[in-house]
């Protein structure tokens, strides 16, 4: 079974100033996390049209973040 999936740019017209590194989509596909060379951390709504607006930055990594991972409820 060949399975096709969209692609989806999570910065809009201009890429971020940060070079992501590891991408994460929640389960229920509301939010995309990405992980960045810089070690920041950021959050990002995703509508169900796959339009895409930042929510949170976070900080206080000090290495590059190269891969996210869902923690268990």
């Amino acid at each position: 079974m060949k399975v096709s999936v969209q692609a989806v740019a999570v910065w809009g017209k201009a890429a971020p100033s940060h070079s992501i590194t590891a991408v994460l989509i929640t389960d229920d596909q509301q939010t995309v996390v990405t992980g960045s060379q810089e070690g920041q951390i950021c959050l990002w709504d995703l509508s169900s049209d796959l339009k895409i607006s930042s929510k949170e930055i976070l900080f206080g990594h000090t290495a590059s973040v190269t891969c996210l991972a869902k923690a268990r409820e």
